[in-house]
């Protein structure tokens, strides 16, 4: 899951891309309205994280221009601004979180990830796909009763295709769920990824192709 982090505050940033980068997301910054508006248009970002109080254009016109333009990304707000007043107009204009700094990282992982969770129609952290079982807060997966050991990036691709199991996933979709701004990837490396996690799921779970478009998830006999 790949979050976009809105933020002038280079300790407060830093400390947000370590912290969730830790808690499993493919986290990128930038640190204005002006940067954000374009990096969400592209559709690569499953989350933004924005604060109020940005240089020239402030968080919550970035929220209104996102919104009127159709930009249905979740949007945390994550401010030191605590007055009602400002939680309400964060929350009209089409904010869908609002937490106040100072803040526990733990506590923003799980707002983000129950926030990109609603917009898969996911109602809890553990998701099923046959014998296989995902924990998405704890990061661990189990199949057949069985630990399923996976490197970070191949849990960023089971976590991506099972949050739409049943449903297409694009080659870039999968491609930006494994590496940021930062990382010199290929789309080859999604083939890479994918032999590797059908190595380890054997014939309990299914990535099947679907050519020109991209890889889906299926319980067994489907």
């Amino acid at each position: 899951m790949r979050i976009l982090i809105v933020e002038d505050d280079e300790l407060v940033a830093d400390a947000l891309k370590r912290g969730l980068g830790e808690a499993g997301f493919v986290v990128d910054r930038v640190g204005s309205a002006e940067q954000a508006e374009p990096a969400l248009g592209t559709g690569e970002f499953d989350l933004a994280v924005v604060d109020i109080g940005l240089p020239q254009v402030d968080g919550l016109t970035l929220v209104r221009r996102l919104r009127r333009a159709g930009n249905t990304t979740p949007i945390l707000i994550l401010t030191a601004r605590d007055g009602l007043a400002d939680r309400v107009d964060a929350l009209d204009l089409g904010a869908d979180d609002y937490l106040v700094k100072p803040f526990e990282l733990p506590e923003v992982a799980a707002r983000c990830r129950a926030l990109i969770r609603r917009t898969r129609s996911a109602t809890s952290a553990e998701l099923h796909v046959g014998p296989l079982s995902l924990d998405l807060a704890s990061r661990t997966a189990v199949l057949s009763g069985s630990p399923l050991e996976v490197t970070p990036r191949e849990w960023a691709l089971l976590e991506c295709l099972a949050l739409d199991a049943g449903r297409v996933v694009r080659k870039e979709r999968l491609l930006r769920a494994i590496g940021g701004w930062d990382d010199e990837l290929t789309p080859n490396a999604i083939e890479v990824y994918v032999s590797r996690l059908r190595g380890k799921l054997g014939d309990a779970v299914a990535i099947r192709t679907v050519r020109g478009l991209g890889y889906r998830l299926d319980e067994p006999g489907v």
